[in-house]
């Protein structure tokens, strides 16, 4: 049925339901497992959003912090793994930098997907409900069929 399965995990409940779906789908059908997180892009300054001034980070600031979500993203994985029997499944790894909607529907493409399972809310609720999740957007753009789980 399917011979490549692309799992974004973010280190929510939601996710971890997701990649169990997508786990029992590749056992079916001996598909390859695609566990993907996406670290994102850290804001160009943080005084926004903590209620002072705008003042951009120094570039050695940026980038420590770039390193440091992109630390996390590995975590997510790791946590998934625990979380989730894959035994007897071929699994590998993504991890990516920037817009997460984008970068899940593009590696998709690259990975030539037969579907995406993901969760309905990742660990970003608040920020979905206003900007509008991954998973809608992901679902609206994607060339593959899109598995949602609640």
């Amino acid at each position: 049925m399917y011979q490549s399965i692309l799992v974004p995990v973010d280190g929510s409940r939601h996710a971890e339901k997701a990649l169990k779906v997508a786990a029992q789908l590749a056992k079916g059908s001996s598909a390859v497992l695609h566990l993907m997180t996406v670290a994102e892009f850290p804001p160009d300054n943080i005084g926004l959003f903590t209620g002072g001034v705008a003042e951009p980070y120094a570039e050695e600031e940026r980038e420590k912090l770039a390193k440091g979500m992109k630390e996390e993203a590995h975590k997510a994985i790791d946590q998934a793994r625990k979380e989730v029997d894959l035994l007897d499944i071929e699994v590998r790894e993504v991890v990516r930098q920037g817009r997460p909607a984008e970068l899940i529907v593009d590696q998709a493409k690259e990975l030539g997907a037969d579907v995406i399972v993901m969760g309905s809310r990742g660990v970003s609720d608040v920020r979905g409900m206003v900007f509008g999740s991954v998973s809608h957007k992901v679902s609206h753009t994607a060339d593959c069929t899109v598995i949602t789980v609640t």
